[in-house]
């Protein structure tokens, strides 16, 4: 039977193009992008261009839907074959693409168009330059970067996230900003947020690492970092590292009309001090368990309500494209 090759089958692994040739497309990425987001024609003529320049083919575009806002594009890409799948868009489009993403050997890359952009950060890729941000996505250096995995109550399926969660007044800032706003100032909605919310009471909650004996604590937040850097510089997890293996956990417990100023002092010490406001601990397994429910936010992303939050270090199931100088 004879069969018509297509582009992708024209290229033999070792195939030397013949003299005056044009140099056969080897690779190709796929990007799955937000179009809430501003993938304009600027960066999709950059990306074109870019794969163009490196011998890569056209890339494969994958629009994300409110009813899917990554997932099935990951999952498109993958089967498609791709070398590298882009997330472009916020923190959000990047959770969905590496929960598909992890444990497997396809790359993911990292176009940040979102508010927090909270791995991107955290990997050293620029924020604010276009054109590196898309190099590094198609060519950069492969590392391997731990994921969590997460259950909230008693949900039948886990949930995946790369920078953090958290259960009660982070994750009702999250829930609580403006997104108006947050279009206008940006990151700084988030403070307007927490300021709002400032008001409230600790919730009793029962804690255990590493499948260790519980104990209790009355908390405003319970926060679990894999890596530590978020907006405007600050450090929440100090000392964090995404590929070590370990998960950091941070407690805020204010008391009294002074409580805050305690979490602040706290925070500013960075673990250094013993205060009950403001708790550090590490381990591979987390608990947690609320009397009430609470608001509940993964990598930035108000995701509902629960009382119960079960989390597990996946070590090294990603890989991300990052910069040689990262």
């Amino acid at each position: 039977m004879t069969h018509t090759p297509t582009p992708e089958t024209l290229t033999v692994q070792g195939q030397q193009d013949a003299p005056g040739a044009s140099p056969t497309l080897t690779k190709r990425a796929a990007v799955v992008f937000n179009p809430a987001k501003n993938v304009d024609q600027d960066l999709q003529g950059m990306l074109r261009s870019i794969s163009a320049e490196e011998g890569w083919e056209e890339p494969l575009w994958l629009e994300t839907t409110i009813e899917d806002p990554g997932v099935g594009q990951a999952r498109q890409a993958l089967e498609a074959g791709v070398d590298v799948v882009i997330a472009a868009g916020g923190d959000g489009t990047v959770r969905c693409v590496a929960s598909v993403l992890a444990d497997s050997d396809t790359a993911m890359g990292l176009i940040p168009l979102g508010t927090g952009n909270l791995l991107a950060r955290n990997l050293g890729i620029r924020i604010n330059d276009p054109e590196h941000s898309v190099r590094t996505a198609l060519t950069g250096v492969q590392r391997r970067i731990d994921v969590v995995r997460v259950r909230v109550d008693d949900a039948a399926e886990q949930q995946l996230f790369l920078v953090m969660a958290g259960l009660g007044f982070d994750a009702a800032i999250m829930a609580d900003t403006n997104d108006d706003l947050k279009d206008r100032v940006g990151w700084l909605a988030y403070v307007e947020a927490g300021i709002r919310n400032l008001p409230g009471k600790p919730g009793r909650a029962s804690i255990s690492i590493d499948g260790g004996p519980r104990y209790t604590r009355r908390l405003r937040s319970f926060m679990v970092g894999n890596c530590g850097r978020l907006q405007g510089g600050l450090e929440i997890f100090p000392g964090a590292q995404i590929d070590d293996g370990v998960l950091d956990l941070l407690t805020l417990a204010p008391h009294g009309k002074l409580g805050w100023l305690s979490v602040a002092t706290g925070l500013l010490a960075r673990g250094r001090t013993k205060s009950p406001a403001v708790e550090y601990f590490q381990g591979r397994k987390f608990e947690v368990s609320f009397e009430d429910p609470h608001e509940v936010q993964l990598d930035g992303d108000h995701v509902g309500q629960g009382s119960k939050m079960s989390l597990t270090v996946d070590p090294s199931a990603l890989t991300v494209n990052v910069a040689p100088d990262a």
